[in-house]
């Protein structure tokens, strides 16, 4: 009982800071929101058109400005206050999905406003995204750090269950329109929660001064670090091929499995409950490197090209669900190890990139997946994620073996300058 107990307490010892409390609250909400529109959004488009490649390309307009703009949005991370970035976002975001609850609702709605209106959500996440990871640490600290992007990533695949059920429950019964609508609305809770925060508790970071040259100072600085820049190599070839679900997944269900937007929803709440499980499994560890980094890929490339490859819906669910344990035992891993191994004043700049490597990619993977699995089946759509990953574990085995033989240098260098010394003291 003491052990169980303990383990409690660890695994959600990030909770214990009120700040990030309602934060967690006020993101469970919104969060939910966002997934049940993107599974509406994703529904919608092919009711349109019946394409995957469509499909792909609408995907594609909502992350191509992380993809363009992304260092700039850490630049704005490092200059201005987080929180008050965040309520701008917030405030934002919910319009753009009003909008388009509007448009569905009306019968207003055309493929090109759908694409226009992804376009602009890709817009405010250039800002959003790296304010949002690097508001973290603000709250927690740099000790509970580990512990509050776990649970923040189990929150995330929490919502990846309930947002896709959701949606199909109102997509069956009023329609797809109220899916945008009440995503909408579900940003209030979050700005509600920010309002509430105690600022005097923050560990807000020195506000960078601005400057030019600023962009190219973060590139910089990552290329010259080598455990950032494979980080980030990984997270690149992950994100533009692996994590493309919202393109892979709605294929699958329609033009596999014959399904509807519950069959869907079935399978994006199947790779939530995994992810759940195994973020509540690894918030409480502390094994953070390179090498854990590298089998998390391997594992997540692995199941992912099973799942890929099962005959049936239920077989493909199980391994969906084992996809999602080591997804998130990948993204949380490679989000710490950017956070802790980046200086504070170059953190907004670092985890810009990572939003780059991680979302804005897909504006590149989004159509490459989905015209695959138009063109050569859904499966293989899915299955080219699996090969993905796979190859970048091979970036990290490759850095560990460079960390290996750095340290024998090193090492052989200190036992020749030892064994001079002693020779010139004799």
């Amino acid at each position: 009982m003491p052990a169980l107990t303990s383990f409690i307490k660890e695994t959600f010892s990030s909770l214990e800071v009120r700040n990030y409390r309602l934060y967690f609250i006020g993101q469970a909400i919104s969060v939910s929101g966002t997934f049940m529109q993107s599974v509406a959004q994703a529904w919608l488009v092919l009711k349109i058109t019946n394409s995957g490649t469509a499909l792909g390309l609408v995907t594609a307009l909502q992350f191509l400005p992380i993809l363009i703009f992304g260092p700039w949005g850490g630049v704005v991370a490092d200059r201005y206050d987080k929180r008050k970035l965040l309520l701008i976002t917030q405030i934002i975001f919910g319009v753009q999905a009003l909008i388009l609850g509007f448009l569905v609702i009306t019968g207003l709605v055309q493929l090109w406003m759908v694409g226009v209106l992804a376009f602009i959500y890709g817009i405010i996440n250039v800002v959003d995204n790296p304010v949002r990871q690097t508001f973290v640490p603000e709250m927690v600290g740099n000790e509970r750090l580990r512990n509050a992007v776990t649970l923040y990533s189990s929150l995330v695949n929490l919502a990846r269950v309930i947002g896709p059920i959701l949606a199909a429950v109102f997509i069956a019964s009023v329609g797809l329109g109220m899916c945008f609508i009440i995503n909408g609305i579900s940003y209030t809770a979050i700005i509600i929660f920010l309002l509430a925060m105690d600022v005097t508790k923050l560990h807000v970071t020195n506000q960078l001064v601005k400057k030019g040259g600023q962009m190219i100072e973060g590139l910089r600085y990552i290329l010259k670090t080598a455990h950032l820049r494979n980080t980030l190599l990984m997270m690149a070839l992950i994100g533009t091929l692996t994590y493309e679900f919202q393109v892979s997944l709605p294929l699958l269900a329609e033009f596999t499995f014959h399904g509807d937007a519950g069959t869907y929803a079935f399978l994006m709440s199947a790779q939530g409950v995994g992810s759940i499980i195994g973020g509540v499994l690894l918030a409480g560890q502390k094994n953070i490197s390179v090498k854990a980094l590298t089998f998390a890929a391997l594992f997540f490339g692995v199941s992912t090209l099973f799942a890929s490859f099962m005959p049936g819906l239920v077989l493909t669910a199980i391994f969906i669900f084992i996809v999602g344990f080591f997804s998130i035992y990948f993204l949380s891993l490679g989000n710490t190890i950017l956070q802790l191994g980046s200086d504070p004043a170059m953190r907004g700049r670092v985890m810009a990139y990572w939003s780059m490597a991680f979302l804005g990619s897909t504006a590149i993977g989004g159509p490459i997946v989905g015209w695959v699995g138009e063109y050569a089946g859904p499966r293989w759509g899915l299955g080219i994620g699996g090969l993905a990953a796979i190859a970048a574990s091979f970036i990290g085995f490759i850095a560990i073996k460079d960390m290996h033989r750095k340290i024998s240098e090193e090492a052989m260098t200190q036992a020749e300058l030892a064994e001079g010394e002693e020779k010139r003291v004799m």
